[in-house]
């Protein structure tokens, strides 16, 4: 049995949760489907700077359920599960979900957000939950006093480092290039705090250990030299890889495998939108996922009340 909706939201990010809010508001029967877990990869982000209304940052944690109560309190309807495939059903789409319900919407955008990369090392999968984590907010208390290290250049690596900075005894970021590519102020912090030391040009060949993360075997780039380093956990963030394997080559993806959409967020399928980190083009910010998913929501309430789906 089918549930019929105006626009069915996939993803429970900020940017899904924001469309779903946004559409909610305009009057459109709106159905969000969260994932297993709502809020995405914000939900272990322990401090969202410039995101506006919160001078002093927030939690992603504590921003993804306000927006979610806002979009319920809106009319937005919440399912705990994932779009499993999507396809054409008359003038609109027929949405299968990983839990067997089926939904039919006039619309769909998609905001399933992204997942982090894993470094391919040996190791990796075998200590994971047990040193190796990819959630500093989570993981930090039990790295009190310890050596950590944390893998990437960007703006998660900087600040996952300065979350773990305020338990461990001491950080090591370790990344490939030979600068930080995060935002200033991440990067600023990270490099004069006290207790994280930089590691340029490095990569990890492996993560050591048995019962748990005992070290890594780093490689120099440059001149090939490997050495052992004695740690007790590993924390990786060295790119997100999108969310977009249900969609079975439907949409034109970029290099990266994100959506390609028009300035009104519309893809080449008509009635499917993509917003948020899914998105080719979006610039690794919590607000631009919000401002995504409220453009999103726009666009299809306006295309759904013109009926025109074309591009301009």
């Amino acid at each position: 049995m089918s549930s019929a909706f105006d626009i069915v939201v996939a993803g429970g990010g900020i940017a899904g949760l924001t469309a779903g809010l946004t559409a909610a508001r305009l009057g459109r029967k709106t159905l969000v489907l969260t994932g297993d877990v709502l809020g995405g990869q914000l939900l272990s982000i322990n401090k969202i700077d410039g995101y506006p209304g919160f001078p002093d940052g927030i939690p992603g944690y504590d921003l993804c359920p306000m927006a979610q109560e806002q979009a319920a309190a809106a009319g937005a309807e919440f399912a705990m599960t994932e779009v499993a495939a999507l396809g054409p059903e008359g003038d609109g789409w027929h949405i299968a979900t990983a839990s067997g319900e089926e939904h039919e919407a006039r619309a769909v955008i998609i905001a399933t957000g992204t997942a982090l990369k894993k470094l391919g090392v040996p190791g990796e999968e075998r200590l994971f939950g047990k040193g190796v984590s990819h959630c500093a907010s989570c993981d930090a208390p039990i790295m009190k006093g310890r050596v950590v290290a944390v893998v990437g250049g960007g703006d998660s690596a900087a600040q996952e480092a300065l979350t773990l900075a305020e338990f461990a005894a001491r950080v090591v970021i370790v990344h490939r290039g030979g600068a930080l590519s995060a935002q200033a102020a991440y990067r600023d912090a990270a490099t004069g705090h006290p207790k994280i030391e930089l590691s340029f040009n490095t990569v990890v060949e492996e993560i050591l250990g048995e019962a748990s993360v005992a070290g890594v075997r780093l490689r120099d780039t440059g001149s090939g030299r490997v050495r052992d380093m004695d740690l007790a956990g590993v924390f990786a963030y060295i790119g997100m890889a999108p969310n977009t394997d249900f969609l079975a080559k439907r949409l034109r993806l970029d290099a990266e495998g994100r959506i390609a959409t028009d300035g009104a967020l519309r893809t080449g399928l008509p009635g499917v939108l993509a917003a948020g980190s899914v998105r080719s083009g979006w610039h690794g910010r919590a607000v631009m996922s919000a401002g995504d998913g409220a453009a999103a929501a726009i666009s299809a309430d306006q295309c759904l009340g013109s009926g025109a789906w074309l591009k301009d």
